[in-house]
């Protein structure tokens, strides 16, 4: 018979455990065990994260893809229970956008993907962002031009030049995502790089590059040679 986490030693329960012990000390079982507050009669909060770990490889970049109905499918798991985990992992996400150094210099498209994967990893739709660069390449607005499906994100030039004239922008960088993990630009995506960089001369704001992201790599139009 399986005891509940309050049977457990106390030294091994999560939540005296990390009093005790510090953070560091937990299993991702064990932080999870103690987002979630309860098991079922058949296994213990502990378990029960073990159990939803093990389905994702025990890789939480993978269990950030989840939504609420993926993890309402483990029995156990509901939708409070379900929110909470996705909220939580959420929030680990949004700790290092406030990390970002505002007057970062993107000058390569390492250095873009770098400062910039954060907030597009494990996005299950695509996004269009703009960010907007002084004469020495340092970072002075960013702004999300579009949100749209698993492969589409309609954009408007004229909302891109509108921010850039408003941030007093020399130059910018395109980005967007491609939530299938696939690199290469679709003919869509040379067009649309073309009629925005074509908009912008005439401001003259150059596009310094146009660099699409999956989870784990880039590709940049610049050193491709297609800018």
């Amino acid at each position: 018979m399986k005891l509940a986490i309050h049977e457990w030693a106390e030294s091994d329960r999560p939540r005296e455990k990390l009093i005790e012990q510090g953070r560091r000390a937990l299993s991702n079982a064990e932080l999870l065990a103690i987002l979630i507050g309860s098991g079922s009669p058949q296994e213990s909060a502990v378990e029960l994260c073990r159990r939803v770990l093990s389905g994702v490889e025990n890789n939480l970049s993978l269990l950030s893809k989840l939504d609420v109905a993926d993890l309402c499918r483990y029995h156990g798991i509901g939708q409070a229970k379900a929110i909470t985990i996705i909220a939580a992992l959420e929030i680990g996400r949004r700790r290092k956008d406030t990390l970002e150094m505002p007057s970062s210099v993107l000058n390569s498209s390492k250095r873009v993907f770098n400062f910039f994967r954060e907030r597009l990893q494990d996005l299950p739709h695509e996004e269009f962002w703009v960010l907007y660069l002084n004469t020495g390449c340092k970072l002075i607005d960013k702004q999300l031009i579009s949100r749209g499906g698993n492969d589409f994100a309609p954009v408007d030039i004229r909302i891109i030049l509108k921010y850039a004239l408003q941030a007093n922008a020399h130059s910018m960088i395109l980005i967007h995502n491609h939530p299938s993990g696939t690199l290469s630009p679709s003919l869509a995506d040379k067009q649309l790089t073309k009629r925005i960089a074509d908009a912008a001369v005439l401001m003259d704001i150059r596009v310094n590059d146009h660099i699409i992201f999956t989870d784990q790599a880039y590709y940049s139009f610049r050193d491709e040679g297609l800018l």
